[in-house]
């Protein structure tokens, strides 16, 4: 039934809902400027709207990009398991690569932004562990793969404790340790790919909804990919001012945006394949949580790193290294030893990870309002 399926081309993806959508976002954020530079009316009213119009264009775009990247990997042959640890990871995170990347290339000339990206990028690790995969177990509780736990699970600990370890030295991560954050990354993309036969019988994935989509030739899969990519770039550089622009409005740490405001923003392709996930398949969910939280402390804040290097300022310091750091590692700790009992996350428990995450919200504007101080 499924050769025998129409292949969609481009004549149908210029109707297809998600190019459309992308589309519109685009085009309002240029309307928005044109609006605010012709009349003169510059409020942070008009940083917020172009802020919220960027981020959804950034979603629509890494998703757009998401389904061209599966497609080809698709047409490529690749095995399905592969291309959800390997692609699907990957164009996940591109929000947060996106945005990280674009953050690091202002650095040497606004020194603050390296906060943005730092906790940008631990603030989506820290979504990702706690709220997405609370919502997620709250809508559907899942039992856990042991293979996923003590693999996927182990390394992205790991990936989190080395990141924590290069920021912790100095005060900074500079290019050699973002070098090795990327080459621990390839090192781990590559057994994946060597393994991969060994690993889809080990990991029985049937019906992963996180690969599988809709018939569109070669052509289309590419364009989705060019056009998702070049969007998702425009929105990223975007996103990063606005967000810049309201933390200096309101006087709110550069470091508290990011974690907040892009950490949820840049997590939503997680949560919306993670909960479809958790629909069809038990413990897809839970590894396309981890592997995106293997991307993003590896490869994302790796190539930011490679940009320029990522010094904490003295005004940031606090906030990451007393705040936002610990309570990453913590929620990292507490999902995978919920995880680990009876390898069966219940909905207690994803109630549990939302609340973590509330705590540490109010942790943030306690400090922020100077109520705690280190």
């Amino acid at each position: 039934m499924g050769s025998e399926e129409k292949v969609m081309g481009i004549a149908q993806l210029l109707h297809f809902q998600t190019l459309v959508t992308t589309g519109a976002l685009f085009l309002g954020i240029i309307a928005v400027q044109l609006f605010s530079s012709e009349a003169g009316y510059d409020s942070l009213l008009i940083t917020f709207i172009i802020a919220c119009l960027a981020l959804g264009l950034l979603i629509y775009s890494a998703d757009f990009f998401i389904e061209g990247a599966k497609g080809l990997a698709r047409r490529g042959g690749l095995p399905e398991v592969v291309i959800g640890l390997t692609i699907v990871s990957i164009g996940t995170s591109l929000p947060e690569i996106l945005v990280t990347t674009t953050a690091a290339s202002d650095v040497a000339v606004k020194p603050e932004v390296a906060d943005f990206a730092i906790g940008g990028i631990l603030g989506s690790i820290f979504v990702q562990i706690t709220l997405v995969m609370g919502i997620v177990v709250v809508n559907k509780g899942l039992k856990i793969r042991e293979s996923w736990l003590k693999r996927d699970g182990l390394i992205m600990l790991l990936s989190v404790l080395i990141l924590t370890f290069f920021l912790l030295t100095e005060h900074t991560l500079e290019r050699w340790e973002s070098m090795i954050l990327v080459t621990l990354y390839i090192v781990y993309i590559s057994w994946l790919l060597t393994n991969r036969k060994e690993i889809q019988l080990e990991e029985s994935l049937e019906d992963d909804v996180g690969v599988r989509g809709s018939n569109w030739s070669v052509a289309a899969y590419f364009i989705m990919v060019v056009c998702g990519l070049a969007f998702a770039v425009f929105a990223a550089h975007h996103l990063v001012e606005q967000a810049r622009l309201i933390a200096i409005e309101l006087n709110v740490p550069h470091a508290i945006v990011g974690t907040t405001v892009s950490g949820i923003g840049t997590s939503l392709p997680e949560l919306t394949i993670a909960l479809m996930a958790a629909r069809r398949s038990q413990g897809v969910a839970i590894g396309t949580l981890i592997g995106s939280n293997i991307t993003d402390p590896l490869l994302s804040i790796g190539l930011a790193g490679l940009v320029h290097p990522l010094p904490i300022t003295d005004a940031g310091y606090e906030q990451i290294v007393y705040l936002i750091i610990p309570f990453t590692i913590l929620g990292c700790f507490v999902a995978l030893l919920m995880m680990r009992t009876s390898y069966e996350f219940k909905k207690w428990e994803g109630y549990t990870l939302i609340a973590l995450y509330l705590c540490f919200l109010i942790a943030l504007t306690a400090y922020n309002r100077s109520w705690i101080a280190f």
